[in-house]
């Protein structure tokens, strides 16, 4: 790790904090209803499909042509509370490995409750998924082509003990 100034790093975060945080009583409501897909690339559809249906059960909804790319599937599951999370294949094109990259994903963290969390923490060993747990509630993992999920047992809103919304 870098040397890091650490209390010029606070410092930054408590005023950024104080400058764009409102309080709960006075935040207005957001201009969005939800998240209705987050979108990732694949390579190949079956496995996927096994992976977030069969291994971390999120039903498939729905799998259709991609109308920006003639002969690439566009995917669905459904991960709860009206939200989705999407693929795209693209057959023929080297869209190259995953990347962590500056302005890229890092990890998508999925909400589930206490007992579906134990049970598909579970599964994953059964699997042999490899993962690391964090603060008893995470589990952080990779999908087959590298994209890094994030199972938590908090409830929506809090992390760690912390309201988040």
């Amino acid at each position: 790790m870098p040397d890091l100034d650490l209390d010029h790093i606070s410092a930054e975060r408590e005023r950024i904090r104080t400058t764009y945080l409102a309080p709960e009583e006075s935040r207005p409501a957001s201009s969005a209803r939800g998240l209705h897909h987050f979108a990732i690339v694949c390579a190949d559809v079956e496995r996927t499909v096994r992976f977030y249906q069969e291994l971390l059960e999120f039903p498939l909804t729905e799998i259709f042509e991609n109308r920006d790319y003639p002969g690439s599937n566009h995917f669905f599951f459904d991960i709860g509370n009206g939200n989705l999370i999407a693929f795209f294949d693209f057959p023929g094109l080297d869209v190259g490995p995953y990347a962590e990259v500056l302005g890229g994903l890092h990890h998508v963290c999925i909400s589930v409750e206490p007992e579906r969390w134990t049970h598909l923490r579970g599964k994953l060993d059964a699997a042999g998924v490899e993962y690391v747990a964090e603060s008893g509630s995470s589990l952080y993992f990779r999908d087959p082509d590298g994209a890094r999920l994030e199972l938590i047992s908090d409830p929506l809103g809090e992390m760690y003990g912390t309201t988040v919304l």
